[in-house]
């Protein structure tokens, strides 16, 4: 495309390839969904494991794989496009269906979650890019927003369609011929439907600003340690992502072991999740009153929500913990991911978010040991406990060092590249 007309954007110039990529983030979040109820309670009940910090190690393996490919895929889909990079993640995901079906033991699937892992971190990330490509930064909340709130949706619907075909029919194989299905469709949408969208954000960048040349490694340490509002964003999408592990491992044990049915507990971890669907309004909101007091508010209502789980009882009362959590989430997820996506020069900006999303996706293996460990030699009610206070903790760092980044009333100022050397610089192809 070489017209200016051509590169116009916005959500509604855009809205058949904006629709698909929602569609796409949709079948994202079902996937990942369709292990959230099932394949915890699967190694405790069918194959045999007994240690809290053994089941963890599932989601270990998804965190450490998906937050480095989280760190690649942004630079990736620089240098070669998005729809290659997404093309190869539903690549990776083929197979996932077919290992949890016929998985002999536990360690076949934690190498099922590095499939996942990959999926994941390659997927979701175009499927955010190539929507801020489209939107443009008038709609850059909003555009965030729907893709959270479409993809969290989908997580909802895996676990609740997943626990209820478990419930009638058992743990395996038929909740994951579900899981097939969504996989293979996702896969030809991306090869046959999705086009290009990295020369939209590449016409949004063409100008000679100073930001515009920095290396990959100028932009791991400003958006690491280098800038200290990246920084509150990165430690606390960390932290965040100890809530969304605590509903994947901690919250299904806990809840049968509370006498609840695999069913029900579908039913409160897909509350949780739907209630991310709120990311569409949060993220247009920030677009109006700025990033910072929906990522706070969120910080210390998701904590609010996490810590209730256990001071209540019953079903009904997990479901509204489970909710409140959950609204906590949607106001804070989408605004801390659009925090480093202000921040950045649109040349780098996907590999800006990259690094955001490998800071936080971390959050998934380091919150899968400590709250392993914490149930496995503390109490259940520990791995709670500790959540909640992390999340009350780097929420205080948040209010303490995170400036406003909205580009109409932001207060965030970058600092120099003082130390960003012209022959490190990345050329302006």
């Amino acid at each position: 495309m070489s017209a200016a007309t051509d590169l116009e954007q916005g959500i509604r110039a855009h809205i058949g390839q904006f629709s698909l990529h929602v569609l796409l983030v949709f079948a994202t979040g079902l996937t990942i969904g369709s292990e959230r109820a099932v394949v915890p309670v699967l190694g405790r009940d069918v194959l045999g494991v007994e240690s809290v910090v053994v089941i963890g190690s599932f989601v270990v393996s998804f965190g450490v794989v998906k937050s480095l490919l989280n760190l690649f895929a942004g630079k990736w889909g620089e240098e070669y496009g998005r729809k290659p990079v997404l093309v190869l993640g539903w690549v990776t995901a083929l197979p996932l269906p077919l290992i949890l079906v016929f998985a002999p033991n536990w360690a076949w699937i934690t190498v099922g979650n590095v499939l996942l892992g990959i999926n994941q971190a390659l997927t979701w990330s175009m499927a955010i890019n190539a929507k801020i490509d489209l939107a443009g930064p008038d709609q850059r909340g909003l555009a965030v927003g729907i893709d959270e709130a479409f993809g969290y949706t989908g997580v909802a619907v895996g676990a609740w369609v997943t626990g209820a075909i478990a419930a009638r029919a058992g743990l395996r194989p038929e909740p994951f011929y579900f899981l097939a299905v969504v996989v293979v469709l996702a896969f030809l949408i991306s090869v046959f439907l999705i086009r290009e969208t990295v020369q939209y954000a590449k016409a949004e960048g063409d100008d000679d600003h100073h930001d515009a040349n920095l290396s990959f490694g100028a932009v791991l340490k400003r958006a690491t340690y280098g800038d200290r509002t990246l920084f509150a964003a990165a430690q606390a999408g960390h932290i965040e992502n100890f809530v969304d592990t605590l509903f994947w491992i901690a919250v299904p044990l806990y809840l049968t072991s509370q006498g609840l049915g695999i069913g029900a507990v579908g039913v409160v971890i897909g509350v949780h999740s739907a209630m991310y669907f709120l990311q569409i309004g949060t993220g247009g909101l920030a677009d109006r009153i700025g990033r910072r007091p929906p990522v706070i508010a969120g910080m210390f209502l998701a904590a609010v929500g996490v810590l209730g789980m256990v001071f209540v009882e019953g079903y009904l009362p997990w479901v509204a913990m489970a909710a409140v959590s959950g609204i906590g989430m949607a106001l804070l997820y989408p605004n801390l991911m659009t925090v480093p996506s202000d921040a950045a020069h649109p040349t780098w900006r996907s590999a800006g978010m990259g690094v955001y999303r490998m800071w936080r996706d971390s959050g998934y293996a380091v919150g899968a040991v400590v709250i392993g460990l914490s149930m496995e030699f503390v109490t259940a009610e520990a791995a709670f406990y500790l959540t909640g206070i992390a999340m009350v903790l780097s929420g205080a760092i948040v209010y303490l060092w995170m400036e406003e980044t909205h580009p109409d009333f932001g207060t965030h100022e970058p600092p120099a590249p003082a130390s960003e050397s012209p022959a490190r610089a990345v050329p302006d192809d």
